[in-house]
Formats: C-alpha cells, structure tokens, sequence
C-alpha cells in the first residue's frame, strides 16, 4: 500500500472550473492565495499554521457555534488559518486540506515539530508516570504531540505521561487498516466524527488508513478516487465498498465493517444485509468497490 502522510487538496485545473470548496477555501470575501487565477475574491490570504491545542474539536461548516460539524480536528493536528472573526478562525486541516471553522482559542499558532502520535484509540494522560496516578487527558487515536522518553514505560506528553503502548513514532505506522478499524468497533455513530468517542462512515476509513500512514481525503466521495476499480467484485479484507453516501472496509470476504447510522455504531455485518436494507431506495445499492494495491 502507498505510504504518505499528508493528503494534497484537488486542484482546479483552469480558471474555467470552479474548485471544490470542501478542501479549497474560497468564500465572497476572501479566499487562499493558492487559488488566486482560479477563483475571484476581494481578498487573498496565506495561510497561518496553527495546532489544536485542546483534545479534540468540530470543524464546523459556519462560524456559529450550533452548525453542523462536517470533520474534526484531533490535538496536535495541524490548521493552517486564513482568517479569524468572532473568535473563529476559519482555514483548513493540514492532513486532509478540508476546510471549516474552528474556535480559536482552542488552537496555537506555530509549527512545533510533532514526533509522534497517538496509535491506540484512547490514550489516558497520567500526571505521574505510574498507571495508579490520576488520569489529567485522554487523547484520541491520531492525536500529534511532541514526546520525550522518561523510563521503559512511560514518555513524558501533553503536560503528562502517556504509557509506550499508546503511543508511536510519528513515522511508525500500522500494518493493517481493516485491524484498525476493527478497535472502533462499538464506537458510536456521530456525524462527522473521527474519534472513539463519535465517528463516522468516512472517518472510519480515514483515520484507520492514517495510522498506517496511508493519505486519504475526509469523505466517501473523494475516498472513491483511491486505490483502483474491482470489476469482478470478488471481495477481499480490506476492500472498500461504496454505496450512496456511505462506504465500508469489507472484513473478509462476506462481511463488511462500517460506521452506519442504521445501528448507530460500528459494526461488522453481512454485506448482503447491507445491500438488503438499501435496495427498497436503490436498485444498484453497491456503486464502486475499490482496492489499494495489488
């Protein structure tokens, strides 16, 4: 499988198309200096890297603090700021290049050198390094934080300590996203979640190919373009299976694991029955199926 570990937005082009504004920020009143030619703005900006400095945080699709969350951005990652009103700034995920908006107090400007992350679905920050110590954090898997080694089980991060089990070299990466996503399992629906507290169909995908350090966009549309088509749809683990709206991991052969709104948790299920409940809304409920490597 390909190894990267940052997902470049798409751009135009030509002037003549209009970019997506999911992950090209352009708005009435200003837009990124990257899209200057390709779409007209009063105002262009560069973008400010900033961090989250809080454990987790929606990116919300407009500034009010009630609108719909369409991602989330997980401490440590990277949010570079194009403009800040209100006490939210607005800009884009660095990882995903998926645009919104974040409260900034939540976030610090700086490019702090991040050296690893979190590959454990929840990692406990303790304030002493001794697993009996009272518990100060908790940080989500694919969370970035800059460690340093205190003693054989224990690295001294986030203001705390994190045990070595929870944690790996930012460059240290899984083998298998499907066994990644199988730890979510259980894990409440939420839309626009990425997190074991709250995920989505899409989030699933994304983060469980993140911890293998494989580049993927934040939702099941875009993730249709990775890999390559399977025309035979003879399945294996590790397929990805896409449906109207919606996308899964096939588990083995038979069975899928997703994120569904229908159970309102992740789940491993036949994909027939999957298909089942589709086919009264779609006659082809299965639209692609595609496959990273061979």
């Amino acid at each position: 499988m390909p190894n990267a570990a940052t997902h470049a937005r798409i751009a135009p082009t030509s002037s003549a198309e209009r970019p997506d504004p999911r992950t090209n920020a352009w708005r009435d009143d200003l837009a990124d200096v990257a899209l200057e030619g390709f779409v007209e703005a009063p105002r262009f900006a560069a973008p400010i890297r900033h961090r989250l400095a809080a454990q987790q945080a929606p990116i919300r699709k407009t500034p009010e603090a009630d609108a719909v969350a369409v991602s989330e951005l997980l401490s440590g990652e990277a949010f570079d700021v194009l403009d800040v009103s209100g006490g939210v700034a607005w800009g884009y995920s660095a990882h995903d290049h998926y645009v919104g908006y974040v409260d900034a107090a939540l976030l610090s400007e700086g490019a702090e050198v991040q050296t690893h992350r979190i590959a454990a679905p929840t990692a406990l920050v303790f304030a002493k390094p001794d697993i009996k110590a009272t518990v100060i954090g908790a940080l989500p898997m694919g969370a970035q934080t800059s460690a340093a080694a205190h003693d054989e089980k224990f690295v001294s991060a986030a203001g705390g300590y994190v045990h070595r089990r929870h944690i790996a070299a930012i460059d240290e990466y899984a083998a298998d996203p499907v066994a990644v996503a199988e730890l979510f399992l259980g894990t409440p629906y939420k839309w626009g979640g990425r997190t074991r507290g709250g995920i989505d169909c899409s989030g699933l995908v994304q983060v469980a190919f993140g911890a293998c350090g494989i580049a993927c966009p934040r939702d099941s549309d875009m993730q249709a373009a990775l890999g390559h088509e399977v025309e035979d749809r003879r399945y294996r683990r590790g397929d990805l299976v896409f449906f109207p709206g919606h996308v899964g991991f096939m588990f083995d052969e038979t069975r899928l694991l997703h994120a569904n709104a229908f159970f309102m948790s992740t789940v491993i299920e036949p994909l027939d029955d999957v298909i089942g409940r589709l086919l009264p809304q779609y006659d082809q409920p299965v639209t692609a199926v595609r496959r990273l490597g061979d």
